[in-house]
């Protein structure tokens, strides 16, 4: 595979050149990822990656390629309010959906609309909430959307259309088709056909919701309300409005919208909230909600005239700091006495550090005092344990931990941010 066929003529039912397939490889190999239903990692398909690319190439070429059931895997929900469906492609399948989302992406791309930012290149979920701040600043109500199952219910038939609207190749729709209706295999063996729907994890679906909530949302609320501003991430989205009562006009239109495509709006999820501060009567209950891990409420925050203020800001989330809690209890650093200092920090700096790049981007001490509280206390517990001479002594080791903070801040992502020990009590373990 490493000579390259240019694209040409192969005698194939369709002329797919090689350099996308290997392409795709290559990105799914920096994704990395579990295996599919026939159990190949990404390690066992490297072992014999010419004569496998070849394979999938073969297949899309000649029109013989039909997708795997995909591997169903459940993950718990934010909160603990159910679980979530994951849909694991195999290996081989992930390759050739990239290799497809590589050919439609440049095509689509250009028009999507500039509020949508979800899977883009150069955009991230944090671009969005950093515009969802600042639209709470100008306008004083938004309509909090939660469409209710929405990987499960999208309709196939107007994602089919969209894919034909922005390709003359026909294998791309050919194959778009045949992973919409791709089985889905239970963790029981059981195989679920499926006539709507696009589960969650397979390389080409974000690609197509967001084809699909183009023209079912986006573009059709920029048409007939082209002066209401939405942050949209994947299925999640804000509206602003200037009103009460044009966001209950809003939610319903919207709702009535989503329901020609068989979908409705979550009755309990969907919600009007609003936005108060200093300079806006606060008369309202609803004053809060949670977009993409951060909660919106109103927060005081101190001036550059070193004035306080009462403003519309977003910080890390309740169940966004619940989840960082199990994920701390689960290292049990109690038990890791055979590890050293350094070692230890090596294993909690990068997971910390990637929640602190998160969700340290807005109202960062929120998060920071978070972190203090919840990881300081175990690397006591831990150092009582790994040292005879802190045993039965929470004071002395507290002071300890202080000092060394004190003197190596860096040693701990957290640390570097601000959360340090103190040598009284650090919070409960």
């Amino acid at each position: 595979m490493s000579q390259i066929d240019k694209p040409g003529s192969s005698g194939k039912s369709f002329d797919i050149p090689k350099r996308l397939i290997w392409e795709a490889y290559q990105k799914v190999m920096a994704n990395k990822g579990a295996a599919g239903v026939d159990g190949q990692s990404l390690e066992d398909f490297a072992r014999d990656e010419r004569k496998n690319l070849y394979k999938i190439w073969n297949r899309m070429s000649s029109g013989s390629y039909f997708p795997p059931p995909v591997k169903a895997v459940e993950i718990p929900k934010a909160g603990g309010k159910g679980v979530r469906v994951l849909g694991v492609p195999t290996v081989a399948d992930r390759i050739a959906q990239t290799a497809v989302a590589l050919m439609l992406e440049p095509e689509v791309e250009p028009m999507f609309h500039p509020d949508s930012f979800g899977y883009r290149p150069g955009r991230s979920a944090l671009d969005a909430v950093g515009l969802c701040r600042a639209r709470c600043w100008e306008r004083a109500w938004v309509i909090d959307l939660d469409i209710q199952g929405f990987f499960d219910n999208v309709p196939h038939e107007p994602i089919l259309a969209a894919v034909r609207r922005h390709t003359d190749k026909p294998w791309v729709l050919l194959y778009v088709q045949r992973w919409l209706t791709a089985p889905i295999q239970r963790p029981d063996g059981t195989l679920e056909q499926r006539e709507k729907g696009t589960p969650q994890g397979s390389a080409i679906s974000p690609l197509l919701t967001n084809l699909f909530m183009h023209y079912a949302f986006d573009a059709w609320l920029d048409q007939t309300q082209p002066m209401v501003g939405f942050e949209r991430y994947c299925d999640d989205a804000i509206v602003h409005c200037v009103s009460e009562k044009q966001a209950k006009y809003l939610r319903n239109v919207i709702a009535a919208r989503l329901w020609r495509f068989g979908l409705r709006l979550h009755p309990e999820k969907t919600k009007i909230v609003y936005c108060a501060q200093d300079d806006r009567t606060q008369r309202h209950q609803g004053v809060e909600f949670t977009f993409l891990g951060y909660d919106f409420r109103p927060r005081y925050a101190r001036l550059a005239d070193g004035r306080w203020k009462s403003g519309f800001l977003p910080a890390v989330s309740k169940s966004a700091k619940k989840q960082m809690a199990a994920v701390i209890r689960g290292w049990r650093l109690g038990r890791c006495t055979g590890l050293t200092f350094r070692q230890v920090a090596t294993m909690i700096n990068r997971v910390v550090a990637g929640w602190i790049n998160y969700y340290g981007r807005f109202y960062k001490s929120e998060l920071i005092a978070f972190l203090a509280e919840r990881i300081n206390p175990h690397l006591v517990r831990w150092a009582m344990r790994k040292y005879k001479h802190l045993h039965r002594a929470p004071a002395k080791a507290r002071k300890r931990l202080a000092q060394i903070a004190s003197t190596y801040p860096g040693t701990f992502a957290h640390w570097r941010h601000g959360a340090l020990p103190t040598g009284s009590t650090v919070g409960a373990v």
